[in-house]
C-alpha cells in the first residue's frame, strides 16, 4: 500500500524555525565559550571593538589616531626625570651646524660640574628638518616642531622681524602645551653654557623661576627685568592659566616679543589674581654677558645675552668655555683671581 503523500512544510513556519535554530546555536556557542578559561578573550565585548576602532590598524595598538600629542608624549616620557621634569632647548639649522652654537652648548654639559648626566633629560625641539637630523646624531631626545614656516626659520628669523616674532610666540604656545601635558620644564636657550647643575638653586614653593639680564637683589620683586631664555616652570593650574593669559597677550601686543609682553602683563591685576609665585634668579648663579657673575665658585650658567650676531656669540661662548677649563684645572688656592675675558666680541 502506498504511503499517504507527505504534507508540505508550511511556508509560514520557516522564519520562526530558522530563528529558533539560530537562537539555540548561539546559546550553545555562549555556553561553550563560558566554559573556557579565556572567555573574555574569546568573545570580546562590543565596547572593546568600539575602543579598537578608534586606533589606526596600520600602526601600533597603543597609538591613538586622534591624539595629536602622541609623539610628543612619547619623547617627553623618555626624557623626563622621575619628577616629570624635562630640560628643553630650541634648535634651528644655523645653530645646529658643526662648530656652531649647539656644539658649544653640548660641550659645556660634558665638562661642567655634575652636568653630564643632565643630557639624558635634554629634549631638543628642532624647528626645521636639518636641525632635527643633526640633533638625532648628537643627543638622545629630539622633537620636530612642525610648521609651514620651518624651512624659512632656519635662516631668516632675524631679531624682531615678523618671522622672528612668529617663532617666539609659537615657542611660547608650545611651552603651554608641555604644562598642559603635566610636565615641568627647564627651558634654556642654546646660547647658554652650563657649568653646574642648576636644580639645587630652584625653590619648591615657586611656580615660575626666571633668569634676569640684571638682578636688583630682590628675588620676588616684579621690577626685575627677566630673561625668559632660562626658566624653570612647574606644571599646575596656576601656571597653565598664566601661560594661556601670556599667549593670548600677543593680540594686545602684536609688535612685542614674548619677553617684553611678560613685562607688561606681570603688573596686570589678573596676573595677581592667578596667584603665580614668580622668583627672579640671582645673576651670581645664572649670569650672562649683560651681567657676568663675579664668582667662579657659584656660577651655574652663562648666557650670550646682550649680544647680536651668530659669529659674535660663537666667539665669546668659545672663550667662556676656555675660561671655565682654565678654572677647573687651576690650583685651588688661586681661584679667587679668576675673571671672565668675555664679553669681548659681543662688545664690538
Amino acid at each position: 500500500m502506498n504511503s499517504p503523500p507527505k504534507k508540505p512544510w508550511p511556508s509560514a513556519m520557516l522564519p520562526n524555525t530558522v530563528l529558533l535554530i539560530s537562537t539555540l546555536a548561539f546559546g550553545m556557542l555562549i555556553l561553550y565559550c563560558a566554559s573556557c578559561n579565556n572567555f573574555g578573550n574569546s568573545l570580546p565585548s562590543l565596547s572593546r571593538f568600539s575602543f579598537l576602532h578608534r586606533f589606526n590598524t596600520s600602526s601600533s595598538i597603543d597609538e591613538p589616531v586622534h591624539d595629536e600629542y602622541y609623539e610628543l608624549r612619547k619623547v617627553l616620557k623618555a626624557a623626563s626625570t622621575k619628577e616629570n621634569t624635562v630640560i628643553l632647548t630650541y634648535l634651528n639649522e644655523a645653530w645646529a651646524a658643526p662648530n656652531s652654537i649647539f656644539d658649544i652648548f653640548l660641550e659645556s654639559f660634558r665638562i661642567g660640574n655634575n652636568t653630564a648626566y643632565l643630557l639624558d633629560h635634554l629634549l631638543v625641539v628642532s624647528v626645521d628638518v636639518v636641525a632635527y637630523n643633526r640633533c638625532q646624531t648628537l643627543v638622545s631626545h629630539c622633537y620636530l616642531l612642525k610648521s609651514n614656516a620651518s624651512s624659512t626659520m632656519a635662516h631668516q628669523a632675524n631679531f624682531m622681524t615678523p618671522l622672528y616674532l612668529d617663532m617666539v610666540w609659537r615657542r611660547l604656545a608650545f611651552l603651554q602645551t608641555i604644562l598642559t601635558l603635566e610636565y615641568n620644564f627647564l627651558i634654556t636657550d642654546t646660547d647658554i653654557v652650563w657649568f653646574r647643575n642648576p636644580f639645587p638653586h630652584f625653590t619648591s614653593d615657586s611656580d615660575f623661576q626666571t633668569s634676569c639680564d640684571r638682578f636688583n637683589g630682590k628675588q620676588f620683586d616684579l621690577k626685575n627685568f627677566p630673561n625668559v631664555g632660562f626658566m624653570f616652570v612647574r606644571s599646575n593650574n596656576r601656571t597653565i592659566k598664566f601661560y594661556d593669559f601670556w599667549v593670548s597677550s600677543r593680540h594686545k601686543y602684536p609688535h612685542l616679543h614674548e619677553q617684553d609682553a611678560f613685562n607688561r602683563i606681570k603688573h596686570n591685576p589678573y596676573f595677581t589674581q592667578l596667584g603665580v609665585k614668580v622668583r627672579f634668579l640671582d645673576t651670581n648663579h645664572f649670569s650672562g654677558f649683560c651681567s657676568p657673575s663675579r664668582d667662579f665658585n657659584k656660577v651655574c650658567t652663562m648666557h650670550a645675552n646682550c649680544c647680536v650676531g651668530l659669529d659674535r656669540k660663537i666667539a665669546d661662548l668659545s672663550t667662556t668655555l676656555e675660561n671655565w677649563k682654565s678654572y677647573i684645572s687651576a690650583n685651588r688656592t688661586n681661584l679667587q683671581h679668576f675673571k671672565w675675558s668675555v664679553p669681548s666680541k659681543c662688545h664690538m
